[in-house]
């Protein structure tokens, strides 16, 4: 049977295939913070730029491509039982091969009803306009989880945190709460693997493993350590 790998994935693993982040230190759009654009009172205030904000991601979603911190975690998916937890919206993993992604944040690639959050559609192409409405007739938005929101996917991720066989954390600077608590749910037999250039804090504990690299080449490094020693 399988070991089953838990992976919390952040920003800094897309950011190395060209996708900006929120906290990049030039911006998505320079001039507009993340209440403009990534929150409940940002929709209201100006729906118009929100939905502008977000096709301007698709856009550029649609020319990157999966780096190899994406590929070898897919790859992994023949030696272990890859579960992946994402913050980030994009849809990288998915399309470098991975098979279990659960997104925290919500799709990039998917609207939603402000009428009725169950009522969830495929974006095809990369426009989501004013005007777009659901089939009950009210305006879509993003499906993404903004600032202030609940996580609804955030129970199933503390329970597949809670079985994992060995954890492993990759491109996230851990201050994004609730998903940064994630890594002080792990049991405390199980090994945490953490790789980011710039190493976030984390609670000592036995089995701590810090890589200071970036995802694609951490990767690497973290691919021949799991194969050495936990097959």
């Amino acid at each position: 049977m399988k070991k089953k790998l838990v992976v919390l994935t952040g920003a800094g693993i897309s950011a190395e295939s060209g996708i900006a982040t929120f906290r990049d230190a030039d911006g998505l759009w320079e001039g507009h913070d993340v209440m403009e654009v990534a929150t409940p009172q940002g929709w209201r205030k100006n729906p118009e730029l929100v939905l502008e904000f977000y096709n301007q991601r698709r856009k550029n979603a649609h020319t990157v491509k999966p780096n190899q911190g994406h590929t070898i975690l897919a790859d992994l998916e023949e030696h272990f039982d890859v579960h992946i937890i994402t913050q980030n919206v994009d849809d990288l993993h998915e399309r470098a091969g991975s098979t279990n992604v659960l997104h925290l944040h919500g799709k990039l690639f998917e609207s939603r009803s402000t009428l009725d959050e169950k009522l969830v559609y495929k974006i095809e192409g990369w426009q989501l306009n004013k005007g777009d409405k659901c089939e009950r007739g009210s305006q879509l938005r993003p499906n993404i989880v903004w600032f202030g929101e609940p996580v609804p996917m955030m129970e199933n991720a503390v329970q597949e945190t809670l079985q994992a066989d060995i954890f492993l954390v990759v491109g996230t600077s851990l201050v994004v709460y609730p998903a940064a608590g994630l890594v002080d749910l792990v049991p405390e037999d199980v090994p945490v693997i953490v790789v980011d250039p710039k190493l976030p804090t984390v609670r000592k504990r036995p089995n701590l493993l810090l890589l200071e690299d970036k995802a694609s080449t951490g990767m690497e490094k973290v691919k021949q350590l799991l194969l050495e020693k936990y097959l």
